[in-house]
């Protein structure tokens, strides 16, 4: 990609009225649009991030034997009726629109009954079982705290996958197989070092649900970590009955604001009953499917990241989700014998499969670095006056380190920081 050529331009200063500071260098480094509050479209650079952390969680999700589908965002009200959802007393951030010919239809917060109802068509036996299907989709909620950028948005992508067993023992070795592969998803994404698996409130199938905590001071949680267990316990069941039920001392435990960048729930037969999703067992008496609930917000992922990595300068993006790997700074100030230097080295490095970002620019150095600094970028390459033919500078984002690489490393993509 030509930075000439992207529609997109950074900014130097964010919205007065966007106060998280994901989105405000997001917004800066031309990542997403902002629609309205809680409401975000994502721009060519922004998409990209999105693409590499939607790829590292379908891997890890295909890993544990799920099966990827989509379904629809509009929903059937007598799927929640059943499960006594529908009323805004219980959900309160439903979205509903009504229907020209007369009816109401919801806009999708969640997925477990059109799950659950649709698994009835394809689960009739034990033999049938265990299934686990994830889908990748939009998301409607009426938050009223719509102000934490992309954190918490209206209208947001989310990674929900639902597990089909026969018992709660088939659950319970699917649930921490779940974990263990979210605990991989927020290594790979950069921020499994700052994640906890955190126990919070569970519900009418379990004592406590698991959330994944990222300790961050723009957080909204408060979580309590035993650093050398490496799980944690939200404020909101914090006692010194679990505590004892853990195994935790509450003097070794460290308070910490944190974000939740996904959660684990055991929903025993909490849906699966009011809609009818059972299964003969082997002698031929009808089970109602045992089911859990397994989510993560791919938008409040990227802003998580953005939140706990940003310097100063701008973004630092892990090299896994980074939209580019390199950032090309061509410097030639009119001089024809750079710029078809850098053309030259770009092209080689396209021709090579490498994933490079081109700043063809004509604009000042300053502000070509600063805007490479904004877009944080893990590897940026400065073409100039100074460079030889043998070897360029290499700068890498997250330390600033600055060395001298020869072309044949850069081509080949040996540039890791030392």
């Amino acid at each position: 990609m030509r930075q000439s050529h992207l529609f997109t331009k950074t900014r130097r200063e964010a919205p007065s009225d966007e106060v998280s500071q994901n989105a405000q260098l997001l917004i800066r480094g031309g990542y997403i649009h902002k629609e309205l509050a809680g409401v975000y479209d994502l721009l060519p650079l922004g998409l990209r991030v999105i693409d590499k952390i939607r790829n590292i969680i379908r891997e890890e999700m295909n890993a544990l034997g799920a099966q990827e589908v989509l379904l629809t965002a509009l929903q059937d009200p007598a799927l929640w009726k059943a499960t006594g959802r529908w009323d805004e007393d219980t959900i309160d951030v439903w979205f509903k629109t009504e229907l020209k010919g007369g009816g109401t239809l919801g806009l999708g917060a969640t997925h477990e009954e059109p799950m659950a109802k649709m698994m009835t068509n394809h689960v009739s036996s034990y033999r049938d079982l265990p299934k686990y299907v994830y889908q990748f989709e939009t998301k409607f909620r009426n938050e009223l705290r719509a102000r934490s950028g992309i954190m918490r948005g209206r209208e947001f992508t989310m990674k929900d996958m639902y597990s089909f067993t026969r018992n709660e023992a088939e659950l319970q070795a699917f649930y921490e197989n779940a974990g263990v592969a979210y605990e991989n998803v927020f290594r790979r994404a950069g921020i499994g070092d700052l994640t906890y698996l955190t126990f919070a409130t569970g519900g009418m199938f379990s004592k406590f649900s698991h959330e994944f905590q990222c300790v961050s001071t723009a957080g909204e949680d408060t979580i309590f970590i035993d650093t050398d267990k490496r799980i944690a316990v939200n404020e909101e069941v914090m006692s010194e009955e679990v505590l004892l039920e853990l195994k935790l001392d509450r003097n070794s435990l460290v308070e910490a604001k944190s974000i939740e960048v996904g959660n684990i729930f055991k929903l025993g037969t909490r849906y699966s009953m009011p809609l009818g999703l059972t299964y003969k067992d082997e002698s031929g008496k009808d089970i109602p499917v045992v089911m859990g609930s397994y989510g993560i917000g791919l938008g409040r992922l990227m802003g998580s990241i953005v939140e706990v990595l940003c310097d100063e300068k701008g973004i630092v993006w892990p090299e896994s989700v980074a939209p580019f790997r390199m950032h090309l700074v061509e410097l030639s100030q009119g001089d024809e014998k750079i710029r078809s230097y850098a053309d030259q080295l770009y092209a080689d490095l396209v021709t090579a499969g490498a994933e490079v970002l081109y700043d063809d620019r004509d604009v000042r150095a300053g502000e070509k670095f600063a805007d490479s600094d904004l877009l944080g970028i893990p590897y940026r390459i400065i073409v100039g006056k100074h460079t030889s033919d043998a070897e360029v500078e290499l700068v890498y984002r997250k330390s600033g380190e600055k060395k001298l690489v020869t072309r044949k490393r850069l081509i080949e993509g040996n540039v890791q920081d030392s």
